[in-house]
């Protein structure tokens, strides 16, 4: 049997600045698709580690000069800060290269937009890091969903880990795993009404800063949003600022007519199922049974430790998407989707009133409040 095609990779970093993402560029190493042929990095001694760390053939500072003579066919987009992922994606684009990259999807929506434009206009894929969509776990979710294990799918909670960034920057970083997952079990959201607070009172626009990992402005250290999908399911997201960290809190709720499920999130996350209508939990007389990649109740078959990089599902299929010229289970028009729910959150609140979804203003919310 002959050898499967390698494709051309090449990522991209930017040490002290976004770094390398979560393993967006090791996942490459040793996989049997791939030739990994360049880094590119401004930084001189983090481009000669990762060169090293990965086994690349070659190393750029500029990653317009990797782009243009290595033209790789595939480039991880790592870099965690997003000033440049509008940038980022575009060059990828017209130079026919298709991406993986790092979440969430840009500051704006009119940067998304224009990444999308670039990727359909110029034929290519873009897979963006939202690990738990791919993950084995969360497939048998959406089959019980779809199957109406737990009923009409009436309600999605969700919650940011709460922790330092709680309020604007756990919105936005965490927030869209969440999102993107909301959006996977109960397709679009139609609507937004939320509220941000400062130190207990309503936030105004004199407490509107710049955040961490480049995502721009923002605002908050509490938030609740609420959404409405497709009746009669409706959604929620909350988050506020603590010391202590709270990620243990960081999971979803998805509650039906005839059940609920609870999981977590990455690349095996907990899952629960409860058959119980009521919903109260300590009066339901139904035992909660662990949802597994092998069903509901049944041993788990795969183990964390032997699935490697958990972004390995993800390239995988992003590869598949290729050669079969179809979208990626996760693609950028999911990571537009989803942070079109983050900026609605300050959308509705300058506005003082539930906004519809796809927003009208593609600039961010809070330019020029």
């Amino acid at each position: 049997m002959a050898e499967p095609t390698k494709f051309r990779v090449a990522v991209i970093g930017r040490t002290g600045k976004g770094n390398y993402g979560h393993q967006l560029d090791t996942v490459w190493v040793g996989h049997p698709r791939a030739d990994l042929v360049a880094v590119a990095d401004p930084d001189e001694k983090g481009r000669a580690e990762a060169v090293k760390r990965l086994g690349a053939k070659a190393g750029y500072a500029n990653f317009r000069d990797m782009l243009a003579k290595e033209k790789p066919q595939i480039v991880s987009v790592c870099d965690r800060h997003l000033d440049l992922h509008r940038d980022y994606v575009v060059a990828c684009a017209e130079h026919g290269a298709n991406m993986f990259l790092e979440k969430p999807l840009a500051r704006t929506l009119a940067e998304a937009d224009e990444m999308v434009s670039a990727c359909d206009k110029h034929h290519v894929k873009c897979a963006i890091a939202h690990q738990t969509r791919y993950s084995p776990r969360t497939k048998v979710v959406r089959d019980l969903i779809a199957a109406g294990t737990i009923g009409d799918l009436l309600e999605l909670r969700g919650h940011g880990k709460c922790d330092a960034r709680g309020g604007g920057e756990d919105l936005m970083v965490l927030g869209t795993h969440t999102f993107d997952l909301m959006r996977l079990f109960a397709g679009d959201a139609k609507w937004c009404s939320a509220r941000v607070s400062v130190s207990g009172r309503k936030a105004v626009a004199a407490d509107v800063k710049q955040l961490g990992e480049g995502i721009g402005a923002g605002v908050g250290d509490h938030i609740f949003a609420t959404y409405g999908f497709a009746a009669p399911t409706v959604g929620s997201f909350y988050t506020h600022r603590s010391k202590d960290s709270a990620s243990a809190r960081y999971w979803l709720e998805v509650r039906g007519s005839k059940g609920q499920i609870q999981m977590g999130f990455g690349q095996l996350p907990f899952a629960y199922l409860s058959e119980d209508p009521t919903w109260i939990t300590g009066q339901g007389k139904v035992k909660w049974q662990p949802i597994t990649s092998a069903g509901v109740d049944k041993p788990e078959p795969l183990k964390v430790a032997d699935m490697g990089n958990w972004n390995r599902p993800i390239v995988d299929d992003l590869i598949e998407a290729i050669e079969k010229d179809r979208p990626p289970l996760g693609g950028i028009a999911d990571g537009r989707a989803a942070l079109e729910m983050i900026l609605a959150v300050y959308e509705s609140h300058r506005h003082g009133r539930a906004v519809e979804l796809p927003l009208t203003n593609r600039k961010h919310p809070l330019s020029g409040w």
